[in-house]
């Protein structure tokens, strides 16, 4: 079974930079797509960037295209998150999601990380 350790979350002012890692054991990230996640107050759990098991194929959701980037360190298994421009809006949990599958509702994981707090301030 995969576990999944995020880390990287924080404060930071908007217009500010954060990366997020996540950081897999019982599997090796290569083998699987994986994905962002965020979960704002109140709101439901919310699709933002997926790699392709590949490492070729990125997606993300309209409103982090050009500010957000996936990227995956093999050698490390970790797969981290380049939040750039960083609004008030963006400010969550956001999740590591290993082995995606896309459903009605749109992207999700089989295995979940725990989750990490970025908070962006006006």
């Amino acid at each position: 079974q995969v576990q999944l350790v995020e880390s990287g979350g924080g404060l930071v002012q908007a217009g500010g930079s954060l990366t997020l890692s996540c950081e897999a054991s019982g599997g090796a990230l290569d083998r699987y797509d994986m994905g962002w996640f965020r979960q704002a107050p109140g709101a439901v759990r919310e699709f933002i960037a997926r790699l392709s098991e590949s490492g070729i194929e990125k997606d993300y959701a309209a409103y982090v295209k050009g500010r957000f980037t996936i990227s995956r360190d093999s050698a490390k298994n970790t797969v981290s998150l380049q939040m750039n421009s960083l609004k008030p809006e963006d400010t969550g949990v956001y999740y590591c999601g290993a082995v995606l599958g896309l459903t009605g509702a749109g992207w999700t994981a089989l295995y979940w990380g725990q989750g990490t707090q970025v908070t962006v301030s006006a």
